[in-house]
Order: C-alpha cells, then sequence, then structure tokens
C-alpha cells in the first residue's frame, strides 16, 4: 500500500472497515447460534441488522466522493474474529462461553468505534460533508451497541459465567 495524502488514507481505512463490516455480518449469526442468553442471542442478532445497514452506508459513502466500493483485507478484524471462534470452539461451559463472547463482541466494536470517529475527522477535514453525516450516524450506533453488551455483561452475562 503506498499512501502519499489523506484523502487516500482516508480511502484506505473506508476499504479496511468496509472488509471489516462485512466479516462481522458473516460472524454475527455464528455468535446468535451459540449464544445461551437470550439477551446475548437478541443483542447480537440486533447488531447484524445494524452491521448490514452500515455496509449499505459505506456503499454510500463510497459514492459520496466518487469511488466504487472496495474492500482491503483488515487484519485487524481478522485477529478479533479468529479469536473469537476459537473461543467458540474452545470454552465448554455456556455461562462462560457468553462472557467470552460478549468480550469478543465489545473488542468487535472498540475497533470500529475507534476507526469509524478517525473516519468522521478525516472527512471533515477533506470536506466531505456527506460522508461526515453518514459515518457519525454509524459510529453513534457502534457506541450504542458498546454501552448495550456493557450493561448485558454488568448486569448477567458474568455473574452468571462467575
Amino acid at each position: 500500500m503506498s499512501v502519499t495524502n489523506l484523502e487516500e488514507l482516508f480511502l484506505h481505512t473506508l476499504k479496511d472497515v468496509y472488509y471489516a463490516e462485512k466479516q462481522i455480518v458473516k460472524a454475527l449469526p455464528k455468535m446468535a447460534k451459540k449464544a445461551g442468553s437470550q439477551d446475548l442471542k437478541a443483542a447480537f442478532e440486533q447488531h447484524l441488522g445494524e452491521s448490514k445497514e452500515h455496509v449499505t452506508r459505506l456503499e454510500s459513502v463510497f459514492e459520496a466522493i466518487g469511488k466504487k466500493p472496495a474492500a482491503v483485507k483488515c487484519d485487524a478484524i481478522v485477529g478479533i474474529l479468529h479469536e473469537a471462534t476459537e473461543l467458540m470452539d474452545e470454552v465448554e461451559d455456556p455461562e462462560t462461553l457468553d462472557a467470552a463472547m460478549l468480550a469478543a463482541a465489545q473488542a468487535v466494536e472498540h475497533y470500529e468505534i475507534a476507526r469509524y470517529g478517525t473516519l468522521v475527522a478525516w472527512a471533515g477535514i477533506l470536506g466531505h460533508k456527506d460522508a461526515v453525516k453518514t459515518l457519525e450516524a454509524t459510529l453513534g450506533e457502534e457506541k450504542a451497541t458498546d454501552e448495550k453488551l456493557s450493561k448485558l455483561g454488568k448486569s448477567s452475562v458474568n455473574k452468571k459465567a462467575a
């Protein structure tokens, strides 16, 4: 990857998060299926719907900046999701598995929050006003999902695992 300016870095990061969202859409149904907690399952299913919308929004951002939607492999999300898959295969206790999957989902959310926050800032600097609004909407949803997962962990999932 050769990046010579902020516009190119913005585009590369946009491709990165586009790849990440598509991988998340593939992973969430598996996580929902494995979840023992009905609340956790519902959270995964709700976020699946949101993630599908995030993919569509990213496609609109590409369009707004005059680029064709494209993905570039995101090693960070590959690693986070690989770890989640390993945990789903290794953890035998259902309550502990729920805690592990919740933690993995929060790692995904934290990654997305960091990426979307950066994209919002760069889009603003680069004058991509429509992209700012679209990316801010997604950033808000990612933060809300993280907060929901935190509350779920504190109120029940982690307590049951203990």
